[in-house]
């Protein structure tokens, strides 16, 4: 499954740049809805585009692993549930 690292890079952003960032900035700046940015961040296996996702590396100026990356989910659920 593909994970989105949005709510980190917010944070980071805002850290970085001593300020609060909201997903209303990131929208207004990248052109992306609100909602779809919403989705990204909390919805688990959400699909986006290539389009969404090249805004946001331009956004955040970092490449694409740093805004999505894969998880194994079968050796995340064995993890969790402490069966090896």
């Amino acid at each position: 499954m593909i994970r989105f690292r949005l709510k980190e890079l917010i944070a980071e952003k805002g850290f970085q740049e001593n300020r609060r960032v909201t997903l209303d900035e990131v929208s207004k700046e990248t052109g992306i809805h609100r909602t779809t940015l919403s989705k990204i961040a909390n919805q688990r296996g959400y699909n986006t585009t290539t389009e969404i996702l090249d805004k946001l590396c331009e956004f955040f100026g970092v490449p694409l692993e740093a805004v999505a990356q894969h998880v194994d989910v079968e050796n995340d659920e064995v993890g969790k549930n402490g069966i090896s």
